[in-house]
Parts: structure tokens; C-alpha cells; sequence
């Protein structure tokens, strides 16, 4: 591609930046590093255009096509960046080397005095990410290959720890590496849905004081979510937790099961969010999954989620409930609702309109969230809605 002044890698870079100021706020620190670390070079196949775009690039890919790796979308880097506080001279630990992109501005931020180490499972991300950071001056960040799961106690302990893959789970290495007064951000899934959640260290759990919308590449070697396929010719599917039984059997089929739609008195308009109502759903309901439909199953009308490919549900026994949208007469406004099948959908559909309702009365609330490492008790005291996995019980409420 011809460059010119406006097309120019420097310009493209600073446009990026003022497109991701127009929605949040950034400390100057940050932004000064958006704007010198080179994103392009580390995705060198990507066209220029592409590298400073809001999207992901992928750069590998399991053979089924899959995605392994990627360049994350500059807009949640700048946020768990915000949301990290890197201060200058410290010492932090990234899980999940990509291309190398964060470990470049994660360096830039900490200068001469600190140390980045980042860690990648997969040898050819590692090597990728190493020859990256070697090619534009990073040639002091520390790449490792080995399971992110197990940090690098050598070079600890650390200031801060970002995860750059979806994790399921905590695992006890980043509390035993990070300081008492240190901060762990990390994309945190449960329930079917992710959000990248900043974790200070208390005594005995940790303790969030930020979260935010974001989709990853799911951490390898943390196999705690399940598919379970729920029509005959496999046109929807539920995403659940390890800890929630789910009878797949007793599911199979549901959506030609009756059927009951219950409609809020709640809408919006078409760019507005309402991805909140999964965490309100998640706080409050054990039965809280992920439903994906395929176009098909969507085009036919047998099952018609929000968003087709990931939208929260409600189970139990053989019933389901999904959460849904419908236009309404007023241009460009959708009303929120949900669907039922089998002898219990009425009453799921009715418990995803009271969290709608909740939702509606503070669209921007984000539930606290507590994670006990296991072998800690949950102090009896403790309000919210637990959720449990093999090293951390996570608490959440509002």
C-alpha cells in the first residue's frame, strides 16, 4: 500500500488513539504510549490500515481454523492498560505473549528500572512475540514458552499481572507471585459470557474495582466450560459451567417444546448496550448459560436469541428461557424479553424480566466480584451469589 501523510503509519497510529479518547478516558501515560509503540510492526501480514483498526487481528490458528492467537482490539488493550496502573520501575507479568504488542507498552510504561516478563504456552506465539519485540528495540522484555498457569516465580514477585487470554479460573500461582499490594486484570469467564475484571489482593481474596465488556481466545489447559447441543439437527447449542449440572438429554429437543414469550415494559435504541443484563442474571441465577443459535434456527424462527451467536439463558431440568428483542413501533427502538420452552419456560422467561427490570433501574451498575482461593472460607457475613471452581469460589453481587 502507498502511504502518504494521511495513510502513514505515525498518522494511522494517532488516529487510532483519538478514536479510542472519544469513549474513554486514558491517562496521559497510556496514551503517550499508544502513540509510540509501533502496532504495525507486530502484525507485519496484517495491511496497515488493518493494524491500527478497532478490530482483532488473528495471527495463528488451530487447524480447525480456530483462533490461537491474536492482536487484541486497541480499545480493550487501553482499558485493562488504564485499569492495570503500571507505574514506572515495577515488575509485571503478562499471561498470553501475542504478538508482543503488550509487552512493548506495558515496557514503555515501567522504563529502564522495571522488568516485563511475558509467558505463552504455544512456542511459535513465543517465538513470533520474540522476534517482534527484538525488531522494534524491546529486546529486554523476558519471553518464556511454558503454561501461563504457572507464572514465573524466578522473576517475581510482581507488581502487577495482566492476562491477555480468557482464564475460567485463577489460578493459585498469580496470588502466590503477586505483591500484597498488587493488581491482577484479567478476561474472566463464567456463566458463558467474559469480562475483563481488575483484582486488588486483600488478606485472604481478591477483590475487583473495575469491569468491563471484552471478548479473548480462551485460555488453553482450563477446560471448565461445556457444549451441550440442544436441537436434533444441531441448530442451538447451551455453553455451561462445570459446575452446573445440566442435563443435556433432558434438553435435547426443548425448543419444540411450548413455548412462552413475556415482554418488559424496557427498550432501547440500536446502538445502546444491554449486555449488563447477562451480569445481573449471573449474580443473582444458578442456572445463568449461554445460548447460541445457528441463522437457520434464527431464520425459521425456532429460536430467535438476542444476539444469535450469544445470548444469556436460564435453565432447569428440561426448560429453557432465553433472552430476546423485538422492534417496536417507535423507530429504531427494540423492546427486551424472553422466551420459554418446556414446562418450566414461563417461569425462567418471568425470572430474566425481573432482571431486565433490574437492570433498567441502573444500566451502567457492575456487580462486585470476590474470589476465594480454595482453602479460604467464604466469611459467613459475605452477601452474593456464589459461583465455584477449582481454585477460586467467586462471589458476586450488587
Amino acid at each position: 500500500m502507498e502511504t502518504t501523510a494521511a495513510t502513514s503509519p505515525g498518522a494511522l497510529r494517532d488516529r487510532m488513539v483519538d478514536r479510542i479518547l472519544t469513549n474513554e478516558h486514558l491517562p496521559p501515560w497510556v496514551e503517550a504510549a499508544l502513540r509510540s509503540v509501533e502496532r504495525h510492526r507486530y502484525v507485519p501480514e496484517a495491511p496497515l490500515t488493518d493494524a491500527y483498526d478497532e478490530k482483532a487481528v488473528i495471527t495463528h490458528t488451530f487447524p480447525d481454523g480456530t483462533h490461537l492467537s491474536c492482536a487484541s482490539g486497541p480499545t480493550i488493550v487501553a482499558a485493562m492498560l488504564t485499569a492495570l496502573d503500571v507505574r514506572p520501575d515495577q515488575r509485571i507479568l503478562e499471561i498470553g505473549a501475542g504478538t508482543g504488542y503488550n509487552a512493548a507498552l506495558l515496557a514503555t510504561l515501567v522504563g529502564a528500572g522495571g522488568q516485563v516478563t511475558t509467558i505463552d504456552i504455544n512456542a511459535d506465539v513465543t517465538a513470533a512475540a520474540r522476534r517482534n519485540l527484538d525488531d522494534t528495540g524491546f529486546p529486554h522484555v523476558r519471553v518464556l514458552t511454558r503454561d501461563g498457569a504457572d507464572g514465573a516465580a524466578e522473576e517475581g514477585p510482581f507488581d502487577r499481572i495482566i492476562v491477555t487470554v480468557g482464564a475460567w479460573d485463577i489460578p493459585q500461582a498469580w496470588w502466590d507471585q503477586l505483591a500484597p499490594d498488587g493488581r491482577l486484570v484479567l478476561p474472566l469467564r463464567w456463566r458463558g459470557t467474559t469480562r475483563a475484571v481488575a483484582l486488588t489482593k486483600q488478606e485472604d481474596h481478591w477483590k475487583s474495582d473495575w469491569v468491563f465488556l471484552c471478548g479473548f481466545v480462551p485460555m488453553l489447559g482450563q477446560p471448565g466450560e461445556r457444549k451441550s447441543v440442544i436441537h436434533p439437527d444441531g441448530l442451538a447449542a447451551l455453553h455451561h459451567d462445570l459446575d452446573q449440572p445440566i442435563d443435556a438429554d433432558a434438553l435435547l429437543g426443548v425448543l419444540d417444546r411450548e413455548k412462552s414469550a413475556i415482554w418488559s415494559d424496557v427498550t432501547v435504541h440500536g446502538q445502546e448496550p444491554f449486555d449488563r443484563v447477562w451480569l445481573h442474571l449471573s449474580a443473582v441465577d444458578d442456572g445463568t448459560v449461554r445460548i447460541e443459535a445457528d441463522q437457520q434456527a434464527v431464520a425459521d424462527g425456532l429460536c430467535t436469541p438476542a444476539i444469535a451467536s450469544r445470548s444469556p439463558a436460564l435453565v432447569e431440568d428440561g426448560s429453557l428461557a432465553y433472552f430476546t428483542i423485538r422492534r417496536t413501533d417507535s423507530p429504531g427502538r427494540w423492546q427486551l424479553g424472553a422466551i420459554g420452552h418446556g414446562p418450566l419456560g414461563h417461569r425462567l422467561a418471568t425470572r430474566i424480566v425481573d432482571q431486565i427490570d433490574a437492570w433498567d433501574r441502573d444500566r451502567t451498575a457492575d456487580p462486585e466480584i470476590l474470589a476465594f482461593p480454595t482453602g479460604r472460607p467464604i466469611p459467613d457475613r459475605t452477601k452474593g451469589k456464589i459461583i465455584s471452581k477449582p481454585e477460586n469460589r467467586l462471589v458476586l453481587r450488587y
